[in-house]
């Protein structure tokens, strides 16, 4: 039998894991799904597939499509009990230089010279949360050398001579995704003075796969035992103690979200790294371990081959040889390994095949969970069905369930937008509205009453602060929307999102996983195209990228609040809401276009651990505030600060750099009339509309700084001069399609390259012409205009 026929509520045992997709084979074996391997089915999506199974204590979603690729025997029905294991009392954890023998230990770091951590762990294990536990606010963002994920780096609260670099969420340590090449390439060439390796203690038999690949890195190490209290809670135990001894490095228990145990987590750190203390083992295979220790002697025999091309890449001699095993084409490079030297390795790995009676995928994946099962046996009592646990399964039954997840997701993103810009946001935005207000006149009544310069008044009242403030009277709404999108991802509704939307999205060439970065482009573009580095195909990447910046992006919101507010008063909300249900027809759209032209074949498969569902921390939640609004604020201060500054200077002056009267004689009316004519078929040719379009690709707020400077006010009056509420929802739907800022083309250039940064440009412009063009054309056929 093979897994996609398998019936919900049964259990089984995997024999065999067939494709022809090495890379995408790996994938599947590293996720756990290894010959021996005990699955039970859970549910199916609500259209029927992907499909939800459980093996190792955590939920898998996968396809049907890939679970045909795995065959299965002894079918039986699910374990009513879980298997028993020893409960473990509680005992002392070790003091520093108790419990492991590590390798090394001199001191290698002076006291106070500086000291540099990475921190891993795979996804949904509290690494976010510990980080901020780590530094407070002393982070900063940036980019990992020559690509654009995210780099957070950090320094360590009462340990200023230490900073950590928050490594992206990974599984392992193949590079099946770009965020896991960024992560190993980043631990072997910056080469950090010790590792913190974060792992779920209620899902300890996963996380640790990942952890013994990074012992193989030969670097300080330490794990963090998190979510201790949930295992102690319940009735579960682990020995700590016997737990340093089998993997070699310190494990210090914690609980991130209460800031438990952090203190003694950073003691140990900083004490392997000054003291270079390494992993006291780096042999995970036994000389009578499966297939006879046909494992064993291959990964020593490719060790002791290549010990001399190890030490001259700078590559760990041991994690070398097993990726060696895997057919890392990135490791082979790196080695410059002569023709013989890479028949002797196949020849030794076939000789382990043969002699294991398995492919050697297969065996290196269960060498590991072999060990690791082991570790389990001897150190940890499984807990009893956590009410984590428990919990999840009941609010699956309703927001995964077959006739409510749609209309629970459209009731979820109805309430983000009513909270958005109704019950939260619009109060908030009032209320900046008039402080921002009331500053203004302020400083304008204190520069009159000082008998300013009026050119000089002008360029501070009417150019900076009129541009500025009225952006700034939006930082309350923006705010709001990314705490509410936070809140849905950290809590683990996103993951449910793809698995529910998989297949509608299949449809237009992607796969669920690519819904993520979508939704995200609600928020900001930047960050949701440099999500898609977790999307591990070019083609699903390359897409996904493409139709991201047709989501409206929250810097387009103070342009629909102000011209919704002027201009449709009684509906602005459903104004602004169709808006964003335009933008996702019209990247369907397109994304069925590009399906049939551009990219065709099927998207990759969909391989995607759903966590349970937790509350987000409160802190990490008032931080990711904090960063936005800081942000945000930082584009006013700068960008739209200059913005603003050229466009008073453009509209004050003539080409004699005389003060004109009439701004029509200015030079940005001469600017604005060159490209009007482009706009004209759309219904608003004036120069003003198109010089606040051009300059709305620095950044989207500053089409509403323009235009008041422009218009010397944004009020509703000052803008039906030049709307009328037919051409205002053209404008807004233009505003809408095309290119986001010149911050997301050069994301996308970054990315992808500057050939698909044009061509995103290229299409944004096409798309939103072509499509107000065809808003404006029916308005003139019903007789709106």
């Amino acid at each position: 039998m093979r897994l996609d026929a398998l019936e919900i509520g049964k259990d089984a045992i995997i024999a065999s894991v067939a494709s022809d997709d090495a890379a995408l084979r790996q994938h599947i074996l590293d996720m756990g799904l290894t010959p021996g391997t005990e699955v039970t089915m859970m549910k199916y999506a609500p259209m029927g597939d992907p499909m939800e199974i459980r093996l190792r204590g955590y939920e898998l979603t996968l396809r049907r499509a890939d679970a045909a690729r795995i065959e299965l025997v002894d079918v039986h029905d699910t374990d009513a009990v879980a298997a028993a294991n020893p409960h473990r009392e509680a005992c002392a954890h070790p003091a520093l230089g108790e419990g492991v023998t590590p390798r090394g230990g001199k001191m290698a770091i002076a006291a106070g010279d500086p000291i540099r951590f990475a921190l891993a762990g795979n996804q949904n294990c509290g690494k976010t949360t510990l980080f901020n536990q780590l530094t407070g606010s002393n982070q900063h963002v940036g980019n990992f050398p020559g690509v654009t994920v995210d780099r957070k780096d950090g320094t360590v609260r009462n340990h200023p001579e230490a900073t950590v670099t928050d490594l992206p969420g990974i599984y392992s340590l193949s590079p099946y995704t770009g965020e896991e090449v960024v992560s190993r390439q980043f631990i072997l060439d910056s080469r950090p003075d010790a590792l913190i390796n974060i792992i779920d203690a209620t899902n300890i038999e996963r996380n640790l796969y990942l952890t013994l690949q990074l012992i193989e890195l030969d670097r300080p190490m330490v794990v963090a035992l998190n979510m201790m209290d949930e295992v102690l809670a319940n009735g579960g135990s682990v020995d700590v103690n016997r737990l340093e001894g089998q993997l070699g490095v310190p494990v210090v228990p914690i609980s991130a979200v209460k800031g438990e145990g952090i203190d003694e987590l950073v003691e140990h750190a900083v004490h392997v790294a000054r003291f270079d203390e390494r992993p006291g083992r780096l042999d995970f295979c036994t000389p009578d371990g499966p297939g006879g220790g046909a494992v064993h002697r291959c990964i020593h025999g490719i060790a002791s081959l290549i010990e001399d091309h190890a030490h001259a890449s700078q590559i760990p001699v041991r994690f070398a040889a097993t990726k060696l095993v895997e057919g890392d084409e990135l490791v082979i490079s790196a080695l410059h390994l002569d023709k013989n030297e890479l028949d002797g390795i196949e020849h030794i790995i076939s000789q382990m095949e043969e002699e294991s009676g398995t492919d050697r995928l297969s065996a290196l994946a269960d060498m590991r969970f072999s060990f690791i099962e082991g570790v389990c046996q001897a150190c940890v009592t499984k807990p009893h069905e956590s009410r984590e646990h428990l919990r999840s399964v009941a609010i699956d039954r309703v927001l995964t369930g077959r006739y409510t997840a749609i209309p629970m997701f459209l009731l979820i993103m109805a309430a983000v937008f009513w909270l958005t810009f109704g019950a939260v946001g619009a109060p908030l935005q009032g209320l900046m509205e008039q402080l921002v207000g009331a500053g203004i006149s302020a400083i304008d009544d204190a520069l009159t009453a000082f008998g300013t310069n009026p050119v000089v008044k002008s360029l501070v009242v009417d150019g900076v602060l009129a541009g500025v403030g009225s952006v700034l009277s939006f930082l309350p709404i923006i705010v709001v929307l990314f705490l509410l999108l936070s809140i849905l991802e950290d809590s683990g509704y996103m993951a449910r999102v793809a698995f529910v939307m998989d297949k509608v999205l299949r449809r237009f060439g992607l796969s669920g996983r690519s819904f993520v970065p979508m939704l995200v482009g609600f928020g900001c573009s930047v960050p949701a195209i440099m999500s898609t580095r977790t999307l591990p195909s070019e083609h699903d990447r390359k897409m996904t990228v493409m139709l991201t910046s047709f989501m409206s992006c929250s810097a387009k919101l103070p342009v629909y609040g102000l011209l919704c507010a002027a201009f449709f008063p009684q509906a602005t909300v459903p104004a602004i809401v169709s808006l964003y249900v335009l933008g996702i027809v019209v990247g369907m759209v397109v994304a069925l276009v590009l399906r049939r032209t551009a990219f065709k074949g099927e998207p990759v498969p969909f391989i995607m651990e759903l966590p349970n569902y937790r509350l987000p921390g409160f802190k990490t939640t008032l931080m990711l505030a904090w960063d936005k609004a800081k942000g945000f604020v930082t584009k006013a201060f700068t960008i739209i600060f200059v913005a603003s500054v050229a466009v008073w200077f453009l509209q004050t002056f003539d080409v004699r750099m005389n003060v004109v009267s009439d701004q029509s004689q200015s030079l940005l009316a001469m600017v604005g009339g060159f490209i009007a004519p482009v706009f004209a078929p759309l219904g608003f040719g004036d120069w003003r509309a198109s010089c606040a379009l051009v300059c709305g690709l620095l950044a989207k707020e500053s089409v509403i700084s323009t235009l008041t400077v422009l218009l010397g006010s944004s009020s509703a009056t000052a803008l039906t001069g030049m709307f009328v509420p037919a051409t205002a929802y053209v404008f807004l739907v233009f505003t809408l399609l095309y290119p986001p800022c010149v911050a997301a083309i050069g994301t996308v250039k970054s990315e992808l390259g500057g050939r698909y940064a044009v061509a995103v440009f290229a299409l944004q412009v096409g798309v939103a012409w072509l499509v107000a063009f065809a808003f404006h054309t029916v308005m003139l056929a019903v007789g709106v205009l």
